[in-house]
């Protein structure tokens, strides 16, 4: 790998697990301040709406500047977001805004890699970046969960600086405001990121151009024999997981009994499995053998309507890294194929920003009816159960959706197959 790689590895890591541990943090600030349990569920559909909103721009906006810079700018954002939250805006309100942050750096993360490397090391550039973030979510969640905690929050709390009230007074704020602290340690990063010398596609005067040129992007991925595949694969795989690192949260505290401490941990063995699969992907798998990891997906969703019948954690945590590992080993040759589609049909950015669309979209509707089910008195049990028939049947769906392509479209899927397999070689 180029030294560069290493570089922005080192910024997602840093940013990924503040973005982590921040969740963990809005999380006790609302059940301290006595928010109701749909508002705590509505943290991961307010993170996703910018995604969703701004979609057609971000693409464009990495594609227009250097994407070293567009992630810096990324991480001030994510700054603003919490100091929001320290300040006294309502968290959903500022923890959209970090989402607003996250939404822009993410076609920069990803388009960066086909810019900086060749399609024979996709695979493999994406099973570490996603291990890599895996490991930020695991320690992230972790140290949220530490730092709302008693022991270390009482700790933090006792810090004075002479003849300055910070007007930080509980742990959930004390957590939050060494996030901001670990968001410029990323911005830092960001401004050491090599130059690439890929082409700038500069932005329209008019953003409304961008509206029927996102469309069109998105209409040309979808109707792309293996892109729409992949696309509608990653788009439910990470709808469910983005979902279901609040359900562990609700699912600890119904089946166990735990705190929002205690039950960050569970978070982060999930995390652990993923890490696993996404390494193990990363080296068993190649761009053409993607799409025959599907039926992992229809397991996942059996899985997690399998933790309903789970109350003792000597079991709850061997099951959740098996669950964890078959999402890592199906997202990551997925997701390789789904940039190699996107690169060569539209430019990384817009591939990105077209994926983060679908993606978000996903997890913003699925984290809707989880907010909303709540509020009408649906138990974790009951949406757990919800979101594994839902992962299940649709991972079938789509598995039925490449045969037909196979069976009626041989020679066009083949062909797309063929140029796969030659660029992972070259």
């Amino acid at each position: 790998m180029k030294r560069g790689f290493y570089t922005i590895m080192s910024a997602q890591f840093f940013s990924s697990l503040a973005d982590n541990a921040l969740f963990v943090a809005a999380v006790e600030l609302l059940r301290t301040g006595g928010a109701p349990e749909w508002q705590r569920a509505a943290l991961v559909p307010m993170f996703a709406l910018f995604y969703v909103v701004l979609a057609p721009f971000v693409g464009a906006f990495a594609d227009a500047l250097p994407k070293g810079k567009v992630m810096f700018v990324s991480n001030a954002i994510k700054v603003v977001g919490c100091l929001m939250m320290l300040f006294g805006t309502h968290p959903l309100m500022a923890y959209a805004i970090v989402g607003l942050g996250a939404a822009a750096y993410s076609p920069a993360k990803y388009g960066i890699l086909t810019e900086l490397l060749p399609a024979s090391q996709l695979v493999k550039a994406n099973g570490w970046i996603e291990g890599l973030t895996i490991g930020s979510i695991i320690l992230g969640v972790v140290l949220g969960g530490q730092l709302v905690g008693q022991r270390i929050s009482t700790q933090l709390l006792a810090i004075d600086l002479p003849g300055v009230s910070t007007g930080i007074d509980t742990p959930a704020e004390a957590a939050i405001s060494l996030m901001i602290g670990l968001y410029v340690l990323a911005a830092w990063f960001n401004t050491r990121i090599p130059a690439t010398g890929a082409r700038m596609r500069p932005l329209p005067r008019n953003l409304v151009e961008l509206l029927p040129d996102f469309w069109s992007c998105n209409s040309r991925l979808w109707r792309d024999r293996l892109g729409q595949i992949s696309l509608a694969t990653t788009t439910l795989f990470w709808g469910v997981s983005g979902n279901l690192r609040y359900i562990v949260l609700a699912w600890s505290a119904a089946a166990l009994g735990y705190s929002t401490a205690q039950a960050s941990s569970l978070v982060g063995v999930v995390a652990i499995g993923t890490a696993v699969g996404a390494v193990l992907a990363s080296m068993r798998m190649r761009l053409d053998m993607a799409t025959r990891v599907m039926p992992l997906g229809i397991a996942m969703g059996v899985l997690v309507i399998l933790m309903n019948f789970i109350d003792n954690v000597w079991f709850a945590v061997p099951f959740l890294i098996v669950l964890g590992g078959l999402g890592g080993f199906l997202v990551v040759p997925m997701n390789a194929l789904l940039q190699h589609r996107g690169h060569n049909l539209m430019g990384a950015g817009r591939s990105i920003a077209v994926q983060n669309f679908n993606e978000q979209a996903c997890i913003l509707a699925l984290g809707a009816f989880y907010s909303i089910s709540t509020k009408f008195g649906l138990s974790a049990f009951g949406a757990i159960t919800a979101f594994g028939i839902v992962v299940a049947g649709m991972m079938w769906v789509i598995q039925r959706w490449h045969k037909h392509n196979c069976a009626r479209y041989p020679d066009e899927v083949e062909h797309l197959l063929t140029i796969a397999r030659h660029d992972d070689h070259h």
